[in-house]
């Protein structure tokens, strides 16, 4: 028998669309992932969850959405999935060890943040490394920070941090910004923010007790030279990655690998849904995944109802 819906991925809005979908009865299966949770794995204190008055660290958010949606029928196994049939139904949605079949899936792949590439990086990553401003920027009250970018995303952090943060500097490996220029002069106009072109970070410096981030080193592209700036923390904003790779040539994705919505969780196929980061582009927060995870769900019931 196919299950009635299969749900891929293990972070906030898989989670949540398995915790609604549980208490409907629908028994769903959740394909989580060989490393379920998502982003939140890689966040320290989560203050911007509601409930969690003194915050929450995210794996342990992470565990606590698992064992609620648990509790209600959810079955829950960490594969990765490698390959889906949508061409016919039951839906196929493929393992490395076994073939499942449903009357209906919800895709909550979330995307993955673009990093430099350096080791530094995720040594202190939650410990003054972080890759969401919007997340972490309160942390760094009265603080000297990096971002690290050149598009809308990277002048978005630089303008927000500057509301916390003592100052902001910039490093873009080109000569010019490829952001919108009203996001370009907001940055340009703002006496908190210095830009550094043509260059890179080449280490993140930081002590080991505590772990704590101290400053960068950079490296101009043109001329070869090395620098180090004082900083405590740095922010990566090169853009993200959407786990989608598997739903090439069978889901109807952007060009940047996003799945295109209609109706804002439903696809192009009906009875495959979608919620969180592999199909929002602007907000990538826990509380709007987990948000779209309950859409996405009651859009289950309504159409198993519809098609008993």
């Amino acid at each position: 028998m196919p299950e009635n819906v299969i749900v891929i991925g293990g972070g906030p809005a898989g989670l949540s669309a398995a915790l609604y979908a549980a208490r409907e009865e629908f028994k769903p299966l959740v394909i989580a992932g060989s490393i379920a949770g998502g982003q939140l794995l890689m966040t320290t204190v989560v203050d911007n969850y509601p409930g969690y008055p003194d915050g929450i660290m995210g794996p342990e958010l992470v565990e606590k959405m698992r064992k609620q949606a648990e509790r209600f029928g959810a079955r829950i196994i960490n594969e990765d999935v490698i390959d889906v049939d949508f061409t016919k139904r039951p839906f196929k949605v493929i393992t490395a060890s076994q073939t499942y079949e449903a009357k209906t899936v919800i895709i909550a792949t979330g995307a993955s943040p673009r990093l430099l590439g350096i080791k530094s990086e995720m040594k202190f990553m939650g410990t003054g490394v972080s890759t969401c401003a919007t997340c972490d920027g309160a942390f760094f009250k009265g603080k000297d920070v990096i971002v690290v970018g050149g598009g809308d995303t990277a002048m978005e952090d630089a303008s927000f941090l500057t509301r916390f943060c003592t100052s902001v500097t910039i490093i873009h490996r080109k000569d010019a910004f490829k952001a919108s220029k009203i996001m370009q002069d907001h940055v340009k106009n703002n006496p908190k923010i210095k830009i550094i072109w043509d260059s890179v970070v080449d280490e993140i410096l930081g002590t080991e007790q505590p772990e704590k981030v101290t400053g960068v080193r950079i490296k101009n592209l043109k001329n070869g030279k090395t620098a180090e700036l004082v900083a405590q923390g740095v922010f990566i904003a090169i853009g993200y990655v959407p786990s989608t790779k598997f739903l090439q040539g069978k889901l109807e994705l952007d060009e940047h690998g996003y799945i295109v919505t209609r109706d804002d969780v439903m696809t192009d196929i009906e009875g495959i849904f979608v919620a969180g980061d592999n199909a929002d582009k602007f907000y990538r927060q826990a509380s709007t995944a987990s948000a779209e995870g309950v859409k996405a769900a009651l859009r289950v019931r309504e159409y198993l109802q519809n098609n008993p």
